[in-house]
């Protein structure tokens, strides 16, 4: 299946689920992703060939919805000779990275303890895995097929080809593993502001969605992006940074900034 048209076809419709759908985006994966009308769910749909990451992503979901953290829930499930479509829950309330720099510094300590909950989920129970080796394999299957997007990297390394950014990150990787295998937690996997949903009124921490990289990881995997993507809402690097120790105080945790360095560079060079 090579066009939206089809993933259409595909969708909710398939799956018995009642109501009116409405088309929000088509991802660059091939990915249709629909809201109800009534803005109480939402359907991801994919091409066969991506099936077998969206039901990862649907084991993702239901394994976390069981252990207190909150987010979506699957609702219905499809698969067939022409693709995959899931269906869950909407998560109320409105992505933190739409939030003003005031509100969002009224929240964070919120999503700092939020996070930390994630965090604090028994890596034993946990049956997916997103650790360093899989992130750096990950790295060099991008690189290799020359899939890396230069806006996905940081300014200062745009017009530096993406297999010296792979080489520099690669002499860390036996300090940054040991590292791991003392400080494993549960991960988010793509912890920006988008995929962070706060109630507007409270600003609580409502949940988190699009789960499908959650895994155990080096907790500073989740962290990097975290900060990362603040520093867009922030009006300056004092005001980021102010964030950054305040995000940290509160989580309990004295950053490492190397270690915040390392994981925001890796992180780029996996999405292709």
């Amino acid at each position: 299946m090579s066009d939206h048209s089809g993933l259409r076809a595909l969708s909710p419709a398939l799956l018995g689920v009642g109501g009116e759908w409405l088309p929000v985006t088509a991802g660059e994966s091939g990915a249709s992703v629909f809201r109800s009308a009534d803005a109480t769910r939402y359907a991801k749909c994919v091409p066969a060939a991506d099936a077998a990451d969206l039901t990862g992503e649907r084991d993702r979901i239901a394994w976390l919805s069981g252990q207190g953290v909150p987010g979506s829930r699957v609702l219905a499930w499809y698969s067939g000779d022409a693709g995959a479509c899931l269906v869950t829950s909407a998560v109320p309330g409105v992505p933190a990275d739409r939030m003003t720099a005031e509100d969002l510094r009224a929240a964070w300590e919120r999503i700092a303890d939020a996070v930390r909950r994630l965090h604090e989920v028994p890596v034993s129970e946990c049956p997916f895995r997103r650790g360093l080796d899989t992130m750096v394999a990950v790295a060099h299957d991008v690189v290799a097929r020359n899939g890396v997007n230069p806006a996905f990297l940081p300014v200062e390394q745009q017009h530096t080809p993406p297999p010296e950014l792979l080489t520099r990150l690669t002499r860390q990787v036996p300090r940054r593993r040991d590292q791991e295998a003392a400080d494993t937690v549960v991960c988010h996997g793509d912890l920006c502001l988008p995929n962070i949903i706060l109630d507007p009124r409270t600003l609580d921490v409502s949940g988190f969605i699009d789960l499908g990289r959650l895994g155990t990881a080096d907790r500073y995997a989740d962290l990097a992006l975290v900060f990362a993507s603040a520093r867009e809402t922030w009006a300056d690097e004092e005001q980021a940074r102010a964030a950054d120790g305040a995000f940290a105080e509160r989580y309990g945790i004295s950053p490492d900034r190397d270690r915040l360095r390392f994981y925001l560079h890796l992180d780029p060079l996996t999405w292709g």
